[in-house]
Parts: structure tokens; C-alpha cells; sequence
């Protein structure tokens, strides 16, 4: 069977698989975003090829250490998913190695938490070598320290001439060695195209760089695609692109670079940020950042703190930012009932009084507009031209009169 017919009869089966969501939440936690973190989380596995058929939820002080829920919350769920033939239980969190054997010994189905999840979703839509590589080193360095109680049916048999351990201590070091030799063979291969892309950017001069960053599925391609007039793969599932993509634009014989790079996540899983280091230094050396922001969703403020939260830690907090509220075609709003004495919350905003609201920051430039439907894009068009003028103006003092 050749590698592409595994990789659709893989597909085919993830296709049928049925799960149930897990997560545990603070006593403080509100019901309503607990709901849309397991939205969030459904939505990823739906992009997985996996369809959601239950969620349970328990209120506890922090996750257990041992099997992350209480242990009757975690009797309820096995007796449900034995039930109901359930395939696999995806947990909202990353699980560690002790949670993950204790819970695959309490449950009759596959085990995922959410960093194996979102590293399953890059392995498949991988499509270069370099975001191959890149995902398969952030798969092996999660799998290293899960290798221990895949053999435990062997670690009792101890003994055999001129050997220190059991078979099971034996199988279990080979396998490690195995992934560690993998793991040094990618680190290598990364930095051979590290060092290529380091060139290729250098190559590129000293023309401004722009860089597309923002939440996962926010619209990113899609205005890429509007602004560079490219045919960046554009679709409405988490991270449906993983390449980086640089295209050169050119507005009124101003020439500039844009690049539209993979999106961020609430918790995404520390070996993904470590590999795709080199991807993401198309953001660490940018002049201008676009920060793309889906102000249809209900927790987009959340968003923007979790990308500015990974900007930092990749460091480029510091770079300059436009913001870019988009999908206001799909933006909706919810009028309190006139005898509804509580604060107005966030959907309870119309879009016009949530535009007054972040125009007057001021400190952050923003604007609102619908890749798709294409409201506003002329307006972008020309607040990006401004913005990148001036940054080449500083740049090249002496060229001004290109433009």
C-alpha cells in the first residue's frame, strides 16, 4: 500500500470517529467561556476529521495530577463512552504522561489531549518538507517522554544472561534512542533550511516587510489573497496554512513585502512555537505588523491577548501594529431587554458603538472591514500605503520621490 493510500485510509477512519470533550474548569470560571473554549475545541476536532457527540465538565480547584478529573467524574465518562462506543476522548488540556497511562487504564477508547490534537492537525496538512519536518520534530519531542508504559506488558520479564533489565526496560531504550536519533536528524535538516531561508530573506534587500499575523482562522489568507492578488489556500478550518507565504506588493510604485504566516492558538503546544521558530521569523523581522482579528467571534479580545501574549514570547511584542478587525460581515449583536439591569457585555455592543470604543485607544491604529465581501479594503489599502511610505521614507530619505 503506498504511503498516499495509508494517508486516505487514515482519513477515512478519523472521518467516522466519534468523541467526547473533557475539561476541567475553575470554581470561578464563567459558563458561557467554558462553552466556547470547548467550542474552540470541537472546531479542532472537526478540522481532525473527528465529530463531537459529548462534552463533560467538571468545576475542580485545579486538574487532578493523577487522572486530570475526579475519580467519579472519570468513572461517569468511561461508563458512557463503554456505552456508547466512543473512539476517542479528547482532553482540553496537555495531559502529562502519569494522567495519560492512569486514564487510558480507566477508559475503553483513544486518548487525545489538545497539544496531540493540534500536532495531528499539522501532520496532516503539512504540505512542504520544511512544515513536515518542522511538525514532525514538535510530534517527536512530544512523544519522548510518553515512551515510558508502552511496554509495561514486557517489564516483567526480568532476567536473560549478561542483561541488566528486563525486556520491557530493553524495548523501551531502544525506542528512545530511536526518537532521540530522529529527533537530531531533524534539528539538522532544519537548520540546512534555516540557513537557506536566512540567504533567500537577505536576498530580498532592504524593501519593507509586512507580516499577516494574527488568531487561527481569523481570515489571514483570505486578505492576503485580496491585497497581493494571490492564491494563498484560503478555508474556513484551523490553521489551513502552515508555509509561510511572501508575496511582493506594489502600490503606487512603492514595492513592499507581505507575508502571511501559520496562526496562533489558545495554548499552543511550546514544541510547535520551538519548531516553527525559523517560519516565525518572518514575523521577528518584519517593520509592520498586520494584527487580523475576527470580530465576529465571541471572545476575540481574549484572542488578541493570546497572540500579543506569543508575539512576546517569540520576540516581536515590541514591532509595530495595525489592527485589523475582520469578518465584520459576520458580526452580530444581541439588544438587552429593556428591564435587564446588568452590565451590557460584549455581544450586547453594536458594531458601530464597538468601532467608537476601540478607535478611541488611539495608541493602536485599527480599522474594520470584510476581506471577503471586500467592505472597506480601499480604505486598508491606503492606511497600509501610508504606513509603509513612511517607514521606507525613514529608511531612504533620499527616494521620496518614487512616490
Amino acid at each position: 500500500m503506498s504511503e498516499q493510500q495509508k494517508n486516505d485510509t487514515t482519513a477515512a477512519k478519523a472521518e467516522t470517529e466519534r468523541a467526547v470533550l473533557i475539561a476541567v474548569t475553575s470554581d470561578a470560571a464563567d459558563n458561557r467561556r467554558t462553552a466556547e473554549y470547548l467550542d474552540e475545541l470541537e472546531f479542532l476536532a472537526e478540522t481532525a476529521g473527528i465529530r463531537t457527540v459529548r462534552r463533560f465538565t467538571q468545576r475542580l480547584p485545579q486538574p487532578s495530577a493523577r487522572i486530570y478529573v475526579g475519580p467519579g467524574k472519570l468513572e461517569e465518562i468511561a461508563a458512557w463512552c463503554k456505552e456508547h462506543e466512543i473512539d476517542v476522548a479528547i482532553f482540553d488540556d496537555e495531559l502529562s504522561p502519569a494522567q495519560t497511562r492512569n486514564i487510558e487504564a480507566a477508559l475503553p477508547c483513544r486518548i487525545l489531549d489538545r497539544t496531540r490534537l493540534i500536532l495531528d492537525i499539522f501532520l496532516a496538512r503539512a504540505r512542504t518538507a520544511y512544515a513536515k519536518t518542522q511538525v514532525q520534530l514538535a510530534h517527536y519531542e512530544y512523544m519522548l517522554p510518553r515512551l515510558s508504559g508502552l511496554w509495561t506488558h514486557l517489564e516483567r520479564q526480568r532476567g536473560g544472561t549478561g542483561t541488566r533489565g528486563g525486556a520491557g526496560e530493553r524495548e523501551i531504550e531502544t525506542d528512545r534512542r530511536i526518537i532521540r536519533n530522529r529527533i537530531a536528524k531533524l534539528k539538522e535538516d532544519l537548520q540546512k533550511i534555516d540557513r537557506q531561508m536566512a540567504v533567500q530573506r537577505s536576498n530580498r534587500g532592504q524593501l519593507v516587510r509586512v507580516a499577516l499575523v494574527g488568531y487561527t482562522n481569523v481570515g489571514k489568507s483570505t486578505l492576503m489573497n485580496r491585497i497581493a492578488k494571490s492564491d494563498v489556500f484560503a478555508e474556513n478550518k484551523l490553521f489551513a496554512t502552515l508555509d509561510t507565504t511572501v508575496r511582493k506588493v506594489v502600490f503606487d510604485n512603492l514595492p513592499f513585502l507581505l507575508s502571511d504566516t501559520v496562526g496562533f492558538i489558545r495554548k499552543l503546544p511550546t514544541q510547535l512555537i520551538e519548531s516553527f521558530k525559523s517560519t516565525l521569523d518572518e514575523v521577528r523581522e518584519a517593520d509592520l505588523l498586520i494584527h487580523v482579528v475576527d470580530v465576529s467571534h465571541p471572545q476575540f479580545e481574549e484572542q488578541i491577548d493570546v497572540v500579543k501574549q506569543t508575539l512576546q514570547e517569540i520576540g516581536a511584542g515590541e514591532k509595530p501594529v495595525y489592527l485589523v478587525f475582520n469578518k465584520i460581515d459576520s458580526y452580530s449583536c444581541v439588544r438587552k431587554d429593556p428591564d435587564d439591569l446588568t452590565p451590557p457585555a460584549r455581544e450586547n455592543r453594536s458594531l458601530e458603538e464597538l468601532q467608537r470604543t476601540w478607535f478611541a485607544h488611539g495608541d493602536t491604529p485599527c480599522i474594520f472591514l470584510s476581506a471577503r465581501e471586500r467592505i472597506h479594503l480601499d480604505k486598508f489599502r491606503s492606511d497600509l500605503y501610508g504606513m509603509v511610505r513612511e517607514i521606507h521614507a525613514g529608511r531612504y530619505p533620499f527616494n521620496n520621490f518614487l512616490y
